[in-house]
């Protein structure tokens, strides 16, 4: 496990927050359950059948007696969540409508964190994002000042780190979003002991190609600068102009960036999507994420092609949100 790890889960254990995975039977999930709680990291809380979760855990061949499981089905605060549930949503759902609603396990679970019962959530092992994300919007929901929640991956790689955003969420952000997301990332970026130096990327380096796509970059730049002025924030570039110190010396020598970016924004989730995979698939990077950044509280998304070592990341990460 690399340094960074190591470091997140130091700080994890020494809260011991109660983390919720709606997805209790998965296999995945249980493994990384059992080993979180074995070494003293976390208190996870499975959502689903008890007998279910133990019957699972058993063909597994491991032990999740210790584990804290609760069924919808029969949660003795079934009753104040589902209050808790219509007063936020205002009056967009009946009480009757929230009882259902408060069954599928992944509302249950955004309730469970919206209330305190958890400092987070993790899912997406066997549901798609749609799924993990609209009840963190429609309960948690975004902070004050940010509308829209963004997706970023941790690029790790030995000792580097690297932000790439938005790679989940928004498939063609504008120039208000752009920025948004530049300087949700760079919190993101702080969390996990990176110094942000955010690039706000595209085809063109400073003027070197206009249109609208271009000029569009231009503008979230200006605006992320107003947004966060202590924060260096630069663009546009070319990923090669931000990254590369010879480079940026010939392309944008007057850049405070000076080829150090260390947080990239992608100008659209086409690019970004494009681009993780690539440093991921064939410059040997490990991609930890979906981080979605923006919400009150942490809520991630799993990929469902995950394993048990990505459920396990994934959760440090989020408890390590919560801490933030």
């Amino acid at each position: 496990m690399s340094d960074m790890f190591t470091d997140i889960k130091e700080q994890v254990r020494s809260a011991n927050p109660t983390l919720v995975f709606p997805e209790g039977t998965d296999e995945r999930i249980l493994e990384a359950a059992v080993r979180l709680k074995a070494e003293g990291v976390m208190n996870p809380l499975l959502i689903g059948s008890e007998e279910d979760v133990l019957a699972k855990a058993k063909s597994l061949d491991v032990d999740a007696s210790g584990l804290t499981i609760l069924d919808p089905e029969t949660y003795e605060g079934m009753d104040a969540l589902i209050d808790a549930f219509v007063e936020r949503r205002k009056g967009k759902n009946t009480r009757e409508q929230a009882a259902d609603i408060l069954k599928q396990p992944n509302y249950f679970g955004t309730m469970l964190v919206y209330t305190g019962e958890a400092t987070g959530l993790v899912s997406g092992a066997a549901h798609s994002t749609g799924d993990t994300v609209r009840p963190a919007l429609q309960i948690i929901k975004t902070k004050e000042g940010v509308k829209k929640t963004s997706g970023v991956f941790v690029m790790v790689k030995n000792d580097e780190r690297y932000i790439f955003g938005d790679c989940a969420i928004n498939i063609a952000p504008d120039a208000d979003d752009l920025a948004e997301t530049a300087v949700e990332a760079a919190k993101t970026a702080e969390v996990f002991g990176i110094d942000p130096k955010v690039a706000m990327l595209s085809f063109s380096t400073k003027g070197s190609a206009k249109s609208e796509e271009t000029e569009r970059v231009v503008e979230a730049t200006k605006k992320a600068q107003e947004k966060a002025p202590d924060v260096t924030v630069d663009g546009e570039f070319q990923f090669d102009a931000a990254f590369v110190a010879s480079v940026a010396e010939k392309k944008a020598p007057d850049s405070p960036l000076k080829g150090q970016a260390n947080t990239f924004i992608f100008p659209s989730l086409e690019a970004g999507n494009i681009g993780y995979k690539i440093a991921q698939r064939m410059g040997g990077y490990e991609a930890i994420g979906p981080i979605l950044q923006g919400l009150n509280k942490p809520v991630n998304d799993l990929s469902r092609g995950c394993n048990q070592e990505d459920v396990y990341k994934l959760a440090l990460i989020t408890a390590m949100q919560g801490l933030q």
